[in-house]
């Protein structure tokens, strides 16, 4: 009677380890096309395990086809005379870049990370623990497609006493993340639309678009915004833009501008604006600029907004309100999709803004990053590099645009500055069509910098304008 050793058999359970033995002795030839295996019980006493061991890996060569059982008489092996049984194929090793990984920088101002001190983990905790105490039933129940009712009535609330801005709770579609919100949208308002983004804007936003299929344009801005006779000329559906507070540029759009854009959209019954007000919470100056929406009388106006800047860029809760006409597609078209957002991250945000915390989260959030943006605009021009420098839109929100007078290429700066251990995003990075104008000019995103690390960092840029253009050599003491 043909016997294995389960001496050695690793993390295996001992019938996993005799259906493998098995197996292999069937591929491998050592048990032949019709040959009879040992009864269960017979085998079971010859090699010191239960029935029920020989039993279940019997069952699973069975199901896989390697054997075959016949009432009364025992189990087979399965003729594979006929059959062709690949073999594996050699493992190939190919390089895959994966996301992440990013080196250590000693400040990367491209980056827009939450800073980890700045979550109010004790506060978060406690509520968790509250909702897990008090919400058992509800949290174990399919949330509506647009999201748990009390976190969109707090997101409601909110607008009205923050944005001025009167919506039904009904007309919030909770999602995780805006790209997800992106693709609903894309599939509510159709295929065939041609979608605009500003040029220069967020360039995931295009990229988004365009990973659907469908038409997306490019178009300029001036000073005001988006050119509205270029989305005529371009025959735009859909436009997306950020009028409050334009990145990377940092334009806020005039109420001119604004009304010109409304117009635009009532023309046709398939225009419509995607408001993406992105940072409106974190202003650091003035009183908050309404909303396009605020002002839309005719239901062309998509709001979108998100709570990865406000509470942490790694909690992916954002939302949409739709006007009354879209709505009512949606829920007719679209709702049999399952809202992407936990029942615990919801009930636990609605409490946060139920009880007051965010808006105390949001005082603290303005004042650190007022305090941030000042250090780093103090540092800049209180050492060597303020010669080099000019600083504009410093006050619209976590960024701001630096020219840097210079000689050498945008490309060759940054790659000095890298190895410094600085990491700097070029405006011309932003652009599909770049302008002579965004040559030397750098977006300064401070919000995850190292406030310890600043004076340094501007030391750093410092060095690399202060070297001679075409330079090859750099001094190493400058490196991290």
């Amino acid at each position: 009677m043909r016997t294995y050793s389960f001496a050695d058999i690793g993390s295996d359970s001992l019938y996993e380890h005799l259906y493998k033995s098995i197996k292999t002795d069937i591929l491998q030839g050592g048990l032949h096309a019709g040959e009879k295996l040992p009864s269960k019980r017979s085998f079971a006493k010859n090699l010191g395990i239960s029935v029920i061991t020989v039993e279940n890996a019997y069952e699973k060569l069975i199901a896989e086809g390697y054997i075959y059982s016949i009432p009364k008489r025992g189990f087979y092996v399965t003729d594979f005379q006929d059959r062709t049984i690949p073999k594996p194929s050699p493992a190939v090793c190919e390089t895959v870049r994966l996301t992440g990984g990013e080196p250590h920088y000693l400040a990367d101002f491209s980056s827009n990370q939450t800073p980890s001190g700045l979550f109010p983990f004790t506060v978060w905790a406690k509520l968790v623990r509250e909702v897990l105490r008090d919400r058992q039933q509800a949290l174990m129940t399919n949330p509506p497609s647009g999201g748990i009712l009390p976190l969109r009535q707090a997101i409601a609330d909110h607008l009205k006493a923050f944005r001025d801005m009167r919506v039904a709770p009904e007309q919030i579609i909770i999602g995780a993340g805006t790209e997800y919100l992106y693709g609903l949208l894309i599939q509510l308002l159709g295929m065939e639309k041609r979608y605009a983004v500003e040029d220069p804007g967020y360039r995931k936003i295009s990229q988004i678009y365009k990973s659907h299929s469908v038409a997306c344009e490019f178009v300029s801005m001036d000073a005001c915004g988006i050119r509205v006779q270029e989305l005529e000329d371009k025959g735009v559906d859909v436009v997306h833009i950020s009028p409050a507070h334009h990145f990377p540029t940092g334009i806020v759009m005039p109420i001119s501008r604004r009304y010109e854009l409304l117009s635009w959209a009532s023309k046709a019954g398939s225009r419509y604006i995607i408001e993406d007000d992105y940072d409106s919470e974190l202003r650091l100056s003035g009183q908050p600029i309404p909303t396009l929406r605020s002002i839309d009388v005719s239901d062309k106006v998509i709001y979108m907004n998100t709570f990865t800047k406000t509470l942490a860029s790694t909690i992916r809760i954002s939302y949409m309100v739709l006007p009354q006409p879209l709505l009512r597609a949606y829920y007719e078209t679209l709702s049999f999709y399952a809202c992407t957002v936990s029942n615990f991250e919801q009930y636990t945000l609605a409490r946060f803004m139920e009880e007051g915390y965010f808006e105390k989260h949001m005082n603290r959030m303005r004042n650190y990053y007022h305090h941030k943006r000042d250090a780093v605009v103090r540092a800049i021009y209180d050492s060597p590099l303020k010669k080099y420098v000019a600083i504009s839109k410093e006050d619209a929100g976590l960024h701001f645009l630096m020219e840097i007078k210079m000689e050498r290429t945008d490309q060759d700066f940054v790659r000095l500055l890298k190895e410094r251990g600085v990491k700097l995003a070029p405006l011309s990075d932003y652009y599909a069509q770049i302008p002579h104008t965004a040559e030397h000019v750098f977006v300064m995103n401070y919000s995850s910098v190292d406030p310890d690390k600043i004076e340094e960092a501007v030391a750093r840029i410092y060095q690399c304008c202060a070297l001679p253009a075409g330079g090859a050599k750099h001094a190493a003491a400058g490196r991290s």
